[in-house]
């Protein structure tokens, strides 16, 4: 039978490239959105979902195991960026990020777990991104909450290991999607002691993302491990030296490294 695969913020950007992908090779592949009726064009099923609202989150996945019996691959996708000197962001604003890149997950892998569970089966992925490794400059929140992300995985891979059921992260670099777009910006104010720095780097991030991979290496990889037995707990997806920043972060000296930071973001 095939597998049934539920894809939050499966409308666009990576989501969207994962949901394309695994409906190809034959998943039954369901998207999620806030706005659902703006994609009835998409070639697999989009949901209402808000990751924020527990009561939306429990009757969409309520919904496709009324419908298919089953749930067998959550990936956990939906999320939002977020830049700024981290003195400067409004709270709401920080508490926002972390609303929908950790707690949203979070409770939406308490709400697929009693069934997997059931079912002695399931894989969870999440998507995480490789600056969760570090803390970048005027990135800080963002990197925080996907940090956040990737450690509990780690905690819930021990807790889950007697119910066969398998989680793991996978962290992007910079892809060739709408992140950008849809980041909070903290506002460039002139009268700022962050001005400067702040606007040289915000323009070299955007630069990043729309040079960024194509977004089908994140939905091979993600078909990749839903095709591993025992998936690992992290895996890294995107430009080499991206990749090699983290390893660097391993070996090197805490100064070091910053340095290499500093220098990579003109500050």
């Amino acid at each position: 039978m095939s597998k049934v695969v539920l894809i939050t913020g499966g409308s666009s950007g990576i989501g969207k490239s994962i949901g394309e992908f695994l409906n190809k090779k034959g998943f039954i592949v369901y998207g999620t959105s806030r706005n659902p009726e703006n994609y009835k064009d998409s070639k697999f099923p989009i949901l209402p979902l808000d990751v924020k609202d527990l009561l939306s989150i429990r009757n969409t996945v309520k919904a496709i195991i009324d419908k298919e019996g089953k749930l067998d691959v959550l990936v956990n996708n939906a999320g939002v960026g977020i830049t700024g000197p981290i003195e400067e962001i409004p709270e709401e604003e920080i508490k926002n990020n972390f609303e929908t890149n950790f707690f949203g997950p979070i409770n939406l892998i308490k709400s697929v777990l009693p069934k997997m569970r059931q079912q002695q089966s399931g894989l969870i992925i999440n998507i995480t991104s490789i600056a969760g490794y570090m803390g970048l400059p005027y990135r800080g929140i963002y990197s925080a909450s996907k940090a956040a992300l990737e450690i509990i995985t780690e905690s819930f891979r021990m807790e889950l290991k007697d119910f066969n059921i398998h989680m793991t992260n996978i962290a992007p670099g910079d892809f060739a999607t709408n992140i950008a777009t849809g980041r909070f910006h903290s506002p460039l104010l002139e009268k700022s002691p962050y001005y400067k720095p702040y606007g040289s780097t915000l323009e070299l991030m955007n630069s990043h993302v729309d040079s960024g991979s194509n977004p089908k290496m994140m939905a091979e990889a993600v078909f990749k491990i839903i095709n591993t037995k025992n998936p690992k707990g992290h895996y890294k997806v995107g430009a080499f030296m991206q990749k090699f920043s983290i390893f660097l972060k391993r070996i090197l000296p805490d100064k070091m490294y910053e340095k290499l930071l500093l220098n990579h973001y003109k500050l």
